[in-house]
């Protein structure tokens, strides 16, 4: 059988550079498309390390139809996986336009140009769709809460657009993955969360106050009805959340898909407090942080985590990484980017 082909939209972010090296492991032809406007190079290029190969690059914006179907000429693509969005809570709540008319238009481009040549896609959803849960812990069955911000209001968009172009298209499937939270860093420390300015996401927020980057790392509330305070989010190994995409790519490419659309959760089904993550990393890292409690954030959740069975009894993917074992690989990224410059 001829390798098949799989195209990476924001293949360069921290995300898709993980998903490409797993994709390459398993065999995939890999070609990853970014327009570079949250990252830069750094994790490509450590991407080609790792694989040993100059894997292709192409420099565009999913917004832009005419460039996505001239990326979809050059290449036969047997799936896409869709990374190329925005992705920050607080910043969605204060520019909703910059989420709507970047995360919406890059999605249906990909769908329109997807159906013309029959392509599976692979959408990057997120546990923002399950918003306030009622019922703890979530699983794929559980309602859809009203999102509470931008951000995660366009990943139940996207969701439903992908939801019913399957319906209407025969030249389509799809399969939508709802991450928790992914945290850590690749073992070899070559790629990994490379934010561009403050941090949205803790725990970069962690590492850059542990270099001295940042003075101080700010814990968003901690009178929340929680055990200690402080939110609980279900943080999930990068590596072991990028293996769960080629499991979900191998199902689409082989037929094994029980229905045309299909949602899973990634996670680990394990609640921990953003007080336990502070102090795991400390642990393990021989570190000590400093940190201050600040007002809560608006769009934030209080508690959210999975129920990973669905996932695991249909993919055959389960998350194998501890948390100290992620958290490690967080600062050696953080100490390699520390090295290079």
């Amino acid at each position: 059988m001829a390798k098949k082909t799989v195209l990476v939209s924001g293949g360069a972010g921290y995300i898709g550079s993980h998903v490409t090296v797993e994709l390459d492991a398993a065999g995939y032809d890999v070609v990853i498309a970014d327009n570079f406007s949250n990252c830069d190079r750094t994790n490509y290029k450590g991407v080609c390390k790792i694989t040993g190969k100059e894997l292709p690059l192409i420099e565009m914006d999913f917004c832009d139809l005419q460039a996505v179907r001239k990326l979809f000429d050059s290449y036969k693509i047997d799936a896409v996986i869709h990374f190329a969005a925005f992705k920050a809570v607080g910043e969605s709540v204060d520019d909703p336009l910059k989420y709507y008319v970047n995360n919406l238009e890059s999605f249906l481009n990909i769908l329109q140009v997807a159906r013309d040549k029959g392509c599976n896609v692979l959408f990057s959803s997120s546990a923002t769709v399950y918003g306030e849960p009622e019922k703890l812990p979530v699983s794929e069955l559980s309602e859809r809460k009203p999102s509470t911000s931008p951000y995660g209001n366009t990943k139940q968009m996207c969701e439903d657009f992908l939801r019913d172009c399957v319906k209407a298209y025969p030249t389509i499937k799809g399969i939508a993955l709802r991450y928790f939270n992914p945290i850590g860093a690749h073992p070899s420390a070559l790629i990994g969360e490379l934010p561009r300015g403050v941090p949205n996401n803790l725990v970069p927020f962690i590492t850059q106050t542990a270099i001295g980057k940042r003075e101080c790392l700010s814990v968003f509330g901690n009178d929340y009805p929680t055990p200690d305070g402080t939110c609980l989010r279900d943080f999930i190994d990068i590596v072991d959340l990028a293996k769960a995409h080629v499991f979900a790519v191998t199902r689409m490419v082989e037929g094994k898909m029980e229905e045309n659309y299909e949602i899973f959760n990634i996670g680990t089904g394990r609640p921990v407090s953003v007080m336990e993550l502070i102090t795991t990393f400390e642990k393990v890292n021989n570190l000590k942080l400093n940190y201050k409690i600040a007002p809560r954030r608006p769009g934030d959740v209080m508690s959210v985590w999975c129920d990973p069975t669905i996932g695991e009894k249909k993919l055959g993917w389960k998350a194998q990484r501890t948390l100290e074992e992620t958290l490690a690989s967080a600062w050696a990224w953080e100490k390699y980017l520390a090295g290079k410059k």
